[in-house]
């Protein structure tokens, strides 16, 4: 047994040194190699900063501080999703498909996403008045969502993607981390009171939009802000439109567990909660920087041949859930321990949450995924109800486990919602079936070495 363990691992190790071989001479696997590099290297680092100063910021805190700013990230997250306008992978495929036109892409979505900031502060001014809120928590939540106004200029990252160039993106982020990072362990050093360390969130979103403006600017490549197609919007905004209730809703069975648990429990089990959700969704990145870095080379392939498009696509999900278990398993053990370490003995009862939360990130990675394969079929549609789908599951999930099992059972609840949104829902439908088939396909490792 021993022995067949062993070759079978040579004969792994032997493939994908080949494939790696071969792959490296290739002048576009090095293209996309490094521009997968840069962006996997922003993020380790935004991980690093994360445990260094995030971690702080939680044991300076406290659980309950904790928890009532978690709960206003939670809520303008909720609502700032409607200001993103879905428009993310829709002007990525069309800037790869007409680089001609990049102003009048550029810049008709920066002014549909800022029509869309405005419209977002409106909604979430009238729904704070609605909440049991303390006009304290509503200031905060106000605040943090101001910063959907500079997401508008979030069109330069589009630009930097289709044009495989995400290095710059990268420095403009690494600018943003160090700016907040320093602000935050100055506040943490003063003795600061929270609202502090509200107001940053809004100087992340102001940092990361002028390092854009000025990374584009260096480009050289022209201005945008001057060109908007009333055509053109209404396109973006047909191909889009099932995209922007597909992140609200996404949003929504990502954060409303933490509304409801402030709703039931109260703020210090939100502060609890908060720490393992985010040490799990910490490793969200992965399938996101890769499926961003190789959505142009899906999007060519389907123009080369069919059987290109299906191996390359089939690889993209196959990598995806691998690297996922790979995260899942060791962390499912160490869940408690880790907790303990990084965030101290008051977090401790986070563990048991993060043990199960970790493996929403196995059914995340495959969203991601046919999120690409869905805006390329253009079945925009299915995004928003797989997804919509997913939030009503683990709305009426909470509703009756966290009254039973308490944080835990919202635990349960998220990642049984993740299984039948990213997973079951292709089922149920015939255009959606050959996704299904692909997604189960992935427990066959092999599927890595195949050639395309």
């Amino acid at each position: 047994m021993d022995l067949l363990k062993f070759s079978w691992k040579l004969i792994v190790l032997t493939r994908l040194a080949h494939l790696f071989d071969s792959a490296k001479k290739h002048q576009g696997f090095r293209r996309y190699f490094a521009n997968t590099s840069w962006m996997f290297a922003e993020q380790i680092l935004r991980m690093v900063a994360g445990l260094l100063v995030g971690i702080w910021v939680a044991r300076y805190l406290g659980p309950e501080k904790f928890g009532v700013f978690s709960y206003a990230i939670a809520f303008a997250a909720i609502f700032s999703t409607i200001a993103r306008l879905g428009l993310d992978g829709i002007v990525v495929r069309d800037l790869v498909r007409k680089p001609n036109q990049r102003d009048i892409y550029l810049g008709t979505a920066f002014w549909l996403k800022l029509g869309g900031a405005i419209v977002t502060l409106g909604a979430i001014a009238f729904a704070t008045q609605l909440t049991s809120n303390d006009r304290t928590t509503n200031l905060y939540i106000f605040i943090i969502a101001s910063g959907t106004i500079f997401q508008s200029f979030e069109v330069i990252d589009f630009y930097f993607q289709s044009k495989v160039l995400s290095k710059f993106v990268s420095i403009c982020k690494l600018t943003q981390l160090l700016i907040s990072s320093l602000l935050k362990l100055y506040l943490i050093f003063t003795g600061a009171e929270l609202f502090w360390f509200v107001l940053v969130s809004l100087v992340d979103q102001i940092t990361l939009a002028f390092t854009l403006y000025f990374a584009y600017h260096y480009q050289k490549v022209g201005g945008f802000f001057r060109y908007f197609d009333s055509g053109m919007a209404k396109q973006m905004l047909r191909d889009s439109w099932p995209l922007i209730f597909s992140g609200l809703v996404v949003m929504i069975y990502m954060r409303i567990d933490q509304i409801m648990i402030k709703e039931m429990l109260g703020e210090r089990e939100v502060g609890l909660y908060s720490v393992a959700v985010r040490i799990s969704e910490m490793w969200y990145f992965i399938p996101v920087i890769i499926t961003n870095s190789l959505f142009p080379s899906i999007v060519n392939a389907k123009n080369v041949s069919e059987e290109l498009y299906k191996i390359r696509l089939q690889r993209l999900y196959t990598l995806m859930v691998w690297a996922a278990i790979a995260i899942a398993l060791p962390m499912t053990f160490l869940s408690d321990w880790l907790v303990a370490l990084l965030y101290g003995e008051a977090y401790r009862e986070a563990g048991p949450v993060l043990m199960i939360h970790i493996w929403t990130g196995v059914f995340v990675s495959l969203g991601v995924a046919s999120g690409a394969w869905l805006i390329n079929q253009n079945l925009q549609p299915f995004a928003f109800y797989r997804t919509f789908s997913g939030a009503i599951i683990n709305i009426i999930l909470n509703l009756l486990f966290i009254p039973v099992y308490g944080m835990i059972g919202a635990a349960i609840a998220t990642v049984i919602a993740q299984v039948m949104a990213a997973l079951v829902f292709d089922v149920f439908t015939h255009k959606t079936r050959v996704a299904f088939v692909m997604k189960l396909k992935t427990l066959y490792f092999a599927d890595l070495f195949q050639r395309g």
